[in-house]
């Protein structure tokens, strides 16, 4: 093994695990290697597994490794082990490299998450991606002994189930549209626009009022048009639309919802609007 190392036809890619071949490894060979190295009952886990399900789109450049929660090792170059006590249940049997199933990758990186935007944010792709569902989640949420969140990720699971899709549109339910007692609107209903299909953020249908949402810093020429057009088809079915940004929902919360409530009042919408709390800036006769 040595002579074949020393002469090219191996390679060593960890510690007591080598490659048969010549030449640049591949990732799959790379992530194989890791895993071995961590040893027995060894399995790749948060942003490594989120990575191989497609869940994230930029590389870690760390691979992730979850090994049984007695297990000691050294640090490895390259690695970030995590211990589990649960690796046995948390294991997908179907797929190798051996890895985390994506519900428990989901909520590892949620357990990791720095705040809660960026929970909501998880919570929303992995569903919108359709690698899970908000049910799956809750029920492998159910089975951890100790979470972070809990309460809080049920609640929002439940909101990504009707249709929440971005720390935004969460931020919008919460603290606009609940806070302030307006009417519950539709979340991504579709609709048909020059032979295709759209989806609007929010609909008060009984009101004709359509919600936009918008989370971008910039708001470029061709997505300036595009919303043109998602206007004018509202406009076309008798709709009006309003469109708000992360300043808008987060910053000027009771101002967002003080206009929104006056256009559904001359809509028929007989309110009445409430204050948030004690410091909202809404002033209620």
């Amino acid at each position: 093994m040595r002579n074949l190392v020393r002469y090219g036809r191996w390679q060593s890619l960890q510690l007591g695990v080598y490659a048969a071949f010549s030449g640049e490894p591949s990732r799959e060979a790379v992530l194989w290697s890791a895993v071995l190295r961590a040893g027995p009952q060894a399995i790749l886990s948060h942003e490594t597994a989120a990575e191989l399900d497609g869940l994230l789109d930029k590389r870690d450049k760390r691979i992730h490794v979850s090994v049984p929660h007695p297990q000691h090792m050294r640090p490895v170059p390259g690695l970030v082990i995590h211990r589990s006590s649960r690796i046995l249940q948390a294991r997908d049997p179907r797929l190798l490299p051996p890895r985390t199933m994506i519900d428990e990758t989901v909520l590892d990186l949620v357990q990791a998450a720095t705040s809660f935007d960026d929970v909501i944010a998880l919570l929303a792709r992995a569903c919108q991606k359709r690698l899970t569902t908000p049910f799956l989640l809750s029920e492998s949420l159910r089975l951890r002994a100790k979470a972070r969140w809990r309460s809080e990720i049920d609640l929002a699971l439940r909101d990504v189930a009707d249709g929440v899709h971005s720390p935004l549109e969460y931020r919008y339910v919460h603290d606009v549209e609940r806070a302030h007692g307006l009417p519950t609107a539709k979340r991504q209903t579709s609709a048909s626009q020059h032979g295709g299909r759209i989806h609007r953020d929010a609909r008060y249908g009984r009101y004709g009022l359509v919600i936009e949402l918008d989370g971008q810093a910039s708001h470029p020429d061709e997505r300036r048009w595009h919303d043109k057009h998602r206007d004018n088809a509202a406009a076309a079915e008798g709709l009006a639309t309003l469109r708000y940004g992360w300043a808008d929902v987060t910053e000027r919360t009771c101002e967002t919802a003080a206009e929104i409530a006056e256009v559904l009042r001359r809509r028929g919408w007989p309110g009445p609007l409430l204050r948030c709390g004690p410091n909202c800036r809404i002033a209620i006769p």
